[in-house]
């Protein structure tokens, strides 16, 4: 079966490879105004007064087109993607937007089942068309073949300009070529691995953490006594009966009459 390429209709080489990404068969397509600056699109001017703005109801695909490279020798590929709009009763081709740039499909702001397509005739002449899906699940997987058409197409970011996906893929398996070759070997230091291990310091114990706390332990009453000062206010201990006696016969055998209340004595 012959391979046609849906931006132009003509016929593609025998070895040329296509891919479904993407197909919806109830798609809303609307002559829209021109984006307003500072809002971008609003999907509520498409569909206000009854939606008099729809053109139709088409089918929407997204193909992948791979075409191989004529007198290569490494099997290199020319790769792109169109988003079609076709008749879904007989598949007769409508409008076409070759897949370019991110600008080429563009979300409105009120909405996330519209979308403005700029589509493209063989010419070359543009104008940009308004869709809308029905169901918000197949406005999500038409915005997931176009991420992974943006990774087929290698652009980095999100902007065209990057390698292919398979040449990425590719240039870095080539680059990360780690394997030895013949005679290479490999050595591996391990600092301080296999070496002697200090012995852990003694834990100390909790009398040593305190021992600068440490209280010195109350001196003696005698030692208190006879170490404190004249006058520091600290009275010497009563004297006992015995010295008192011993006292008063010494003052009555020098003659001394101790009176009447021992006022001498």
């Amino acid at each position: 079966m012959e391979s046609i390429d849906p931006a132009t209709g003509k016929t593609l080489p025998s070895d040329a490879i296509q891919r479904v990404l993407f197909v919806a068969t109830s798609v809303h397509v609307y002559n829209i105004p021109p984006m307003v600056p500072g809002k971008g699109h609003v999907a509520a001017t498409w569909t206000a007064n009854d939606s008099q703005r729809q053109i139709f109801t088409a089918r929407v695909r997204v193909i992948e087109t791979a075409v191989p490279v004529a007198g290569s020798a490494d099997g290199e590929e020319k790769v792109k993607t169109d988003i079609v709009l076709e008749d879904s009763s007989n598949g007769q081709l409508f409008a076409a937007a070759p897949y370019t740039a991110p600008a080429v499909v563009e979300p409105v702001s009120d909405s996330s089942r519209f979308f403005a397509l700029r589509v493209q005739d063989e010419a070359g002449r543009k104008a940009t068309l308004g869709i809308g899906f029905e169901e918000r699940s197949e406005a999500f997987d038409f915005g997931v073949s176009l991420q992974e058409a943006q990774k087929t197409l290698g652009w980095a970011g999100g902007q065209p300009g990057g390698k292919p996906a398979a040449v990425e893929r590719k240039d870095s398996a080539e680059k990360r070529d780690l394997s030895l070759k013949e005679g290479e070997t490999i050595t591996i230091n391990l600092p301080g691995r296999f070496g002697r291990r200090k012995p852990d310091p003694p834990p100390q114990s909790s009398n040593d953490s305190f021992s600068s706390f440490s209280l010195p332990p109350p001196p003696s009453a005698s030692s208190s006594a006879s170490s404190a000062p004249r006058g520091s206010g600290i009275l010497p201990p009563p004297p006992s009966a015995q010295s008192v006696r011993a006292k008063r016969l010494s003052a009555q055998n020098l003659g001394f009459d101790d009176g009447k209340f021992g006022e001498f004595a």
